[in-house]
């Protein structure tokens, strides 16, 4: 079966400069993920993690190798993929609702019919914002909401023009733990009715190994991918799982790797 995404030996500078001088962000990248797999990319700060995402998006172009995407290799941005960050930035004065079908205003095959269609695209946030436990907060404001509320609303604007590809960067970072964990499982659930991709890239390990079925672990700069670990808890898992044994024995083994990477990252600063 053919990769849903393929990545073959990317490499990225970010200008011709740094290109000439040989300067990458991130190097020899091979990377092949399955339809339907959801993937966490972990690393120590300023390992390449985010410039990795631009790359799966289409807003860099890789200065060698190639990126393809459900078969089409990566030359713009991609309309088939939706986008959450650490900061939801929901617009101030639309409702919840309203900014939930933003993308439907904006994406097409949505776009062109979205006046005649507004009362069926509606129903259709509002069933999504149901989902994630924000039933009867589709017409409040952004101000109204809690952190963690935004960040729900954030992900179903994300989700609501159904992408085959969700990418998730730090999603979850400034909101406090029991609202985080109550997040990873809206998310699980979400992923586990739609079947999308999803690219999450966290800080939290516990977090990549809740959700993801496999794990990367990124090197400092330029980054590549150093480890691939393969979570074979099975699903669907429960917040439970998170006390067990196999589950911190894997978290322990990841901090371990990211521990070996800022030791060698100190020692050739030394």
């Amino acid at each position: 079966m053919s990769a849903f995404v393929d990545f073959r030996n990317v490499w990225l500078a970010y200008n011709d400069e740094l290109l000439a001088q040989g300067h990458f962000a991130v190097e020899d990248i091979h990377l092949q993920v399955k339809e339907g797999e959801f993937i966490a990319i972990v690393g120590p700060s300023g390992c390449g993690k985010s410039t990795f995402m631009k790359l799966a998006t289409g807003l860099k172009r890789p200065s060698r190798g190639t990126v393809e995407i459900a078969g089409q290799e990566v030359t713009g941005p991609l309309k088939i993929t939706g986008m959450a960050f650490q900061a939801p930035s929901l617009l101030p004065w639309r409702t919840t609702v309203q900014n939930v079908m933003l993308p439907l205003e904006i994406v097409e095959p949505y776009r062109s019919s979205f006046k005649q269609k507004k009362a069926e695209y509606e129903a259709k946030a509002r069933t999504l914002l149901q989902s994630v436990g924000l039933g009867g907060y589709e017409d409040k404001f952004p101000w109204q909401l809690s952190g963690g509320m935004q960040q729900r609303a954030s992900i179903c604007r994300a989700l609501i023009h159904e992408p085959k590809m969700l990418l998730l960067d730090e999603p979850f970072g400034a909101l406090d733990a029991f609202t985080r964990e109550e997040l990873w499982c809206a998310l699980r659930d979400l992923q586990a009715a739609q079947k999308f991709n999803v690219i999450l890239v966290t800080h939290d390990l516990r977090e990549s190994v809740f959700l993801a079925d496999t794990v990367y672990v990124m090197s400092k700069s330029p980054g590549r991918f150093v480890v691939r670990r393969e979570i074979d808890l099975p699903r669907p898992r429960d917040l439970e799982v998170t006390y067990t044994p196999a589950f911190t024995d894997i978290v322990h083994e990841l901090r371990g790797h990211i521990g070996a990477l800022r030791k060698q990252g100190a020692e050739v600063a030394q």
